[in-house]
């Protein structure tokens, strides 16, 4: 049996200086790294057979193997050897499976096989996307070490074009883990996007996000092809038809809706202002809001928890259920439906300070704000927004969305 040893840790092996001749250093139940005088590093396994010692077994470089791969590949041996079976040509075909990793693309390959193990399924798809869709397409082909700061900041800069200024940060944060590994393993000298600092490609007030028609549409369709809850397919549909907060929808009651004159009023209290806000309702959101009512067991809140209690839904709940769709539209939070409608409403020639007051943003002038006029134009917005909406939606296959 291989003598037991104090296993090693990514930290410890990083450590490890050249010596003046080449040294070995044991993990455990077989696989020893041993350091050579240029200060290269090789994961072996030791063994015996038949009783006797046998020659160490080559893994290969640490450069291109990570600690968790090459205990995976001892533990295979040492099952082999348990058998009465050599590994020496097992392990002579895995390494040439091994290929050298020069350019960027096969550094990401090695980095995202070597990484993502224990990490969240949300946190390896967010990394994965970042290089695929806007790294490796750009700088894949170019050789790891050829990389400049230059090069980063052009593919934030494409990235922020599209108004998606935190999926730049993001980015830029993706590359520079991943010099972070490749620097560990002696394949990297430089990290180019550490010298990149993060205020330059984003600050906490920069989010521009607008959904563009196409994804609007992508976005519903998806909504209601999924197999989410109906209520909150119509809680997301109402999110984008009403321009309100996530936590104004998420926490109404329905004394605020008066369905006949098609009018919710939000209490000030709610609004956390010194006033109502009145929210005229399209007559797509009032077929919405009727059948939410029909079907509903709450007496009281329009979206009640499942768990039986009088309460709204979490805050969390509409965050969650887009994720869990995995939807193929570029990153965007919920609060950007907000921006996306105000966007889309001035490109159709609507007034700004009508806009705004749809937003139930503050304006300085607020002569008529309980205006006939301006309860007739606002409505108008939200009519022109709904109608907007489902053209995009109608745009691809049939999915049901209701009767509305």
């Amino acid at each position: 049996m291989p003598k037991l040893a104090a296993p090693l840790t990514e930290t410890q092996i990083r450590a490890l200086e050249p010596r003046a001749t080449r040294y070995s250093v044991a993990d455990g139940n077989g696989l020893v790294i041993e350091v050579m005088t240029t200060g290269t590093k090789v994961w072996r396994f030791r063994y015996s057979l038949n009783g006797k010692r046998q020659p160490l077994v080559t893994i290969g470089d640490y450069r291109m193997i990570s600690l968790r791969v090459a205990r995976a590949k001892a533990q295979k041996y040492a099952e082999m050897v348990a058998s009465g079976i050599s590994p020496v040509a097992t392990a002579r075909r895995d390494r040439g499976a091994e290929s050298k990793a020069d350019v960027l693309r096969e550094g990401a390959e090695l980095y995202l096989a070597a990484q993502m193990a224990g990490k969240s399924e949300e946190y390896q798809r967010t990394t994965r996307r970042a290089l695929e869709k806007d790294v490796l397409p750009v700088i894949g082909g170019k050789p790891i070490k050829a990389v400049t700061p230059d090069d980063i900041l052009a593919i934030c800069g494409t990235i922020k074009s599209r108004g998606s200024p935190k999926m730049a940060l993001h980015t830029r944060n993706v590359v520079k883990r991943l010099y972070e590994y490749l620097i560990a393993r002696q394949l990297a000298t430089t990290n180019p996007a550490q010298v990149i600092a993060a205020r330059s490609i984003a600050t906490s007030d920069s989010r521009t996000r607008v959904l563009s028609p196409d994804e609007i549409g992508t976005m519903l369709r998806s909504i209601y092809a999924s197999s989410i809850r109906r209520p909150l397919k119509l809680a997301l549909h109402l999110l984008v038809l009403t321009m309100v907060r996530k936590s104004e929808l998420v926490e109404s009651t329905w004394s605020e809706f008066d369905l006949d004159n098609a009018l919710w009023t939000i209490p000030a209290a709610r609004m956390k202002k010194d006033r109502d806000h009145d929210v005229y309702l399209p007559h797509q959101a009032v077929a919405m809001l009727r059948e939410l009512r029909d079907g509903t067991a709450s007496r009281n809140f329009v979206f009640p928890t499942v768990r039986g209690d009088d309460r709204p839904i979490a805050k969390s709940t509409l965050n969650q259920a887009v994720k869990a769709l995995g939807l193929d539209v570029e990153h965007f939070v919920l609060h950007d439906f907000r921006r996306t409608a105000s966007a889309h409403l001035r490109e159709l020639g609507q007034p700004s300070g009508a806009i705004e007051k749809t937003l139930a943003h503050t304006i300085k002038d607020t002569a008529s704000a309980n205006g006939v006029e301006d309860a007739a134009e606002r409505r108008g917005i939200l009519q022109l927004w709904a109608d907007f909406v489902d053209t995009q939606i109608q745009g691809g296959r049939n999915v049901g969305t209701g009767p509305f």
